[in-house]
């Protein structure tokens, strides 16, 4: 189907679509009378081809002229009025076409966004719709027999009422008959049998009675077995990933409607077997199953009650502060909040259950630990107010925390010795529930928490929270990194994906899973069977440790690169052999986008050139980092990106990202209004130096040489980083260095060469790309100090 007879369709977007025709750049009668025309238009060749662009320029206004013929045929006075006026206002792009192919570009990009708008909100309404249908055979179960429970307790309700009634008329007749003095025998003896058969039928109608509570006893036992054991153990687990980024519903409502439907059946079990103690106040017997029966089932209706509410008090949202760099990471004398929750909903208890915060009841004895102080208001009610759903909810939005001066070891205390953040601290809440002559000291505490002193402590501290939480589901174990044990790669991987998918909302995919693994145990033909030790983690430093690097990607990407991220134009995660592997069978000037293997937070692209032989050549700049990121953004750069060719001459040698997708097409949406001389960051393009490493060989030129002979270093026109990344192993530089002279530039060029013919001579820099890790990427720290020239320079 055609795109603007889709969007035809779209009715529940109508509005959008009058608003984006809503100017005269391109009329909608335009747009729905040559659609069919429009559509087949190659205008991202028309935008750059002028010669092109007048071709389709012509066409279009032909075909006007044959709208104009139609409407003059069908006697439509106002079409042929308004197609006359559009063709006018058409000639105005006679000695512009490109601009007019660039118009109508955009409009059909804009249609393609409403499409993809309406399509992505059509996928998430049928994932609903089969969410609702498709829920799991467990939870259908759970709410049959939740509906179960309530339709006996009301049968049950109903018993009670039929047994109260027996009971009256026995003892109405039984009072009757003592007070009547019978004197005939047989009279006598015939309301005997008759008190007699009441009390049997009373005493079926009460075993019948305890026996149906004793069933739905079991029924609740059962239910609360699953909602303890299952339902909130695996709540606590999907709020445990949640916590380290995984995209799961840790959502307590279905919960909430749970733990008070059992509650509530079973207080009402509670107001039966009540009852059933006023009957037996008014009318015993001898073996009287209430006597012997109702003590044991309200021992257990208790304790099954006091079990359920004792797991209805939860953290809700654990500890985190409001500038963290996630939860569970807490910061002395910083302020942090936390949630507590009451899973069973009383309305009369709303503002009367006071929740206490403490810390650390159960601290090890290990040497070193750290024990610390609450403050700030440590006492709130649980209340409906600060719950968006109406739950009973103490939200405790000012706690900090302050170490307590206390000496260290102690007889009993364990040698083993933990760093500051692999110290593990729990938070505990403390409340009392009453209600209807129940009372339940109730006890919830938080994940584990690690708790730093200096904002560089953070990073380790969330690779600690991280660890801890994907493996460990001893929410209490906070012993945890005493012996860490490993991650396998499925569960190592995952946890890595969650980390950009909660910042960027998109996740990593297979191949950029194996070059990570790749980085971790060098070139496997499977991961699966490898395991991931903490210490590889999180603690080698060969320069830094392997958490440290992702995180700097992680940080980077969120902070600058979320768009181009989320919509796949980055490959990231790729080695550099590969790199070169996948550019050589492409084109000329198809490039893809890298992050730095040996710089934190740096990203980089690669190319493909030709050589004069005709041979594919790959060309890497350096990384560009957050210095570079914070002042131009990074689709700017690959807009403006140039080097100099043969006499001097910019070229932007970046054409397709990879596989094969046009620069401006993949790109162009992100774009300023103005590109080139326009530029609003031209500025800083034409301030900023970098440098160019090729695959083969380097060779030092001078920054004012022809940068199209030889092959080398290149400083080129744009923004800098730190250093050049190598994409293969050069041989060893034997041809001396010589400086090329240059007036325009403030001298110590030859002290510049002289460094880098020996940083080039030394074979022991490089190795490998494929087979052994990553090195440094290759640094220049004094080409990034010449200064630009005012005039006469090929730079400016």
């Amino acid at each position: 189907m055609a795109q603007w007879e889709r969007l035809m369709q779209l009715h529940s977007y109508s509005q959008q679509l009058h608003e984006l025709y809503d100017r005269d750049a391109l009329p909608m009668d335009v747009r729905h009378y040559l659609s069919h025309w429009i559509e087949k238009q190659e205008w991202q060749r028309a935008a750059r081809d002028p010669d092109f662009a007048m071709v389709l320029f012509q066409v279009l206004l032909e075909n006007l002229d044959i709208q104009h013929s139609r409407f003059v045929q069908e006697e439509s006075f106002l079409m042929q009025h308004n197609i006359r006026r559009y063709k006018h206002n058409f000639q105005r792009y006679q000695d512009e076409p490109c601009v007019l192919a660039s118009t109508i570009l955009w409009f059909l990009e804009k249609e393609k966004e409403i499409l993809q708008s309406a399509e992505l909100d059509e996928q998430v309404q049928l994932l609903r719709v089969e969410q609702e249908a498709m829920e799991t055979t467990s939870q259908q179960d759970l709410e049959r027999r939740m509906a179960g429970l309530r339709n006996e307790v009301q049968c049950l309700e109903h018993t009670m009422i039929c047994l109260e009634e027996q009971q009256d008329e026995f003892d109405f007749k039984y009072q009757t008959h003592k007070m009547e003095a019978v004197a005939d025998e047989a009279v006598k003896k015939n309301q005997v049998q008759l008190l007699q058969h009441l009390v049997n039928r009373l005493n079926e109608c009460r075993k019948s009675t305890l026996s149906d509570i004793n069933k739905l006893l079991d029924k609740a036992d059962d239910l609360i077995d699953i909602l303890v054991k299952k339902e909130l153990v695996e709540w606590q687990r999907r709020q445990q990933k949640s916590c380290i980024g995984a995209p799961d519903n840790v959502c307590l409502d279905q919960l909430e409607k749970w733990f008070t439907c059992v509650a509530v059946c079973l207080f009402q079990v509670r107001e039966f077997l009540s009852k059933l103690e006023e009957l037996v106040g008014k009318v015993s017997y001898e073996n009287d199953p209430l006597k012997a029966q109702k003590p044991g089932l309200q021992k257990r209706a208790d304790a099954l009650l006091k079990n359920l509410l004792k797991s209805s008090f939860v953290v809700e949202t654990q500890p985190s502060m409001p500038q963290g760099k996630g939860p569970l990471v807490l910061r002395t004398n910083i302020q942090f909040s936390v949630k507590t929750r009451l899973l069973v909903k009383f309305p009369e208890l709303n503002h009367s259950m006071k929740v206490n915060v403490s810390m650390d009841r159960e601290a090890p004895q290990i040497k070193g630990y750290r024990r610390f102080n609450v403050f700030g208001t440590k006492s709130k009610a649980l209340n409906m107010a600060e719950s968006q759903s109406g739950g009973m909810v103490a939200d405790f939005r000012h706690l900090t925390l302050k170490e307590q001066k206390c000496g260290g070891g102690g007889k009993g205390v364990s040698d083993i010795s933990l760093s500051v953040t692999e110290e593990l601290h729990i938070i505990y809440f403390d409340t009392v529930f009453e209600l209807k002559g129940m009372s339940v000291d109730m006890l919830a505490s938080s994940l584990p928490v690690v708790i730093i002193s200096n904002s560089s402590q953070q990073q380790s501290a969330w690779a600690s929270i991280l660890w801890f939480n994907m493996l460990s589901q001893d929410t209490k174990d906070i012993r945890f990194f005493a012996g860490s044990p490993t991650a396998t790669w499925l569960q190592f991987g995952e946890m890595l994906s969650w980390q950009l998918l909660s910042a960027t909302k998109l996740g990593l995919n297979k191949d950029q899973l194996d070059m990570i693994g790749h980085r971790l145990f060098g070139k496997q033909q499977n991961y699966n069977t490898f395991k991931v030790a903490w210490s590889k983690f999180s603690k080698e430093n060969t320069p830094f440790t392997f958490w440290v690097w992702f995180d700097g990607i992680v940080v980077m990407v969120k902070s600058y690169l979320e768009d181009l991220w989320r919509d796949g134009l980055i490959m990231g995660f790729v080695t550099k052999g590969k790199e070169k592997a996948l550019l050589k069978k492409k084109q000329r000037g198809t490039f893809l986008l890298r992050f730095s293997e040996s710089v934190i937070g740096g990203i980089t692209f690669s190319w493909v050139e030709t050589t004069i032989t005709g041979e594919p050549e790959v060309k890497t700049v350096q990384p560009f980092t957050k210095d570079d990121l914070s002042q131009v953004p990074f689709h700017e750069i690959i807009r403006n990106f140039q080097i100099l060719e043969t006499d001097n001459v910019p070229e932007n040698p970046l054409l397709y990202l990879y596989p094969n997708i046009p620069k401006d097409e993949a790109f162009g949406k992100y774009y300023t209004e103005k590109g080139g001389e326009d530029s609003p960051y031209i500025k800083y393009f034409k301030t900023k130096w970098m440098f160019v490493s090729k695959e083969k060989t380097l060779e030092a030129k001078s920054p004012m040489s022809d940068v199209a002979q030889g092959e080398g270093l290149e400083p080129i026109n744009g923004p800098c980083g730190e250093a050049a990344e190598q994409n293969d192993s050069p041989p060893v530089v034997d041809l001396p260095l010589e400086p090329f002279p240059d007036p325009m530039l403030s001298g110590g060029v030859e002290n510049h060469m002289d460094d880098l013919q020996m940083y080039l001579n030394n074979p022991n820099l490089f190795c490998d790309m494929e087979d052994a890790p990553p090195l440094p990427d290759f640094n220049l720290p004094e080409f990034n100090c010449l200064l630009p020239q005012p005039c006469g320079s090929a730079f400016q």
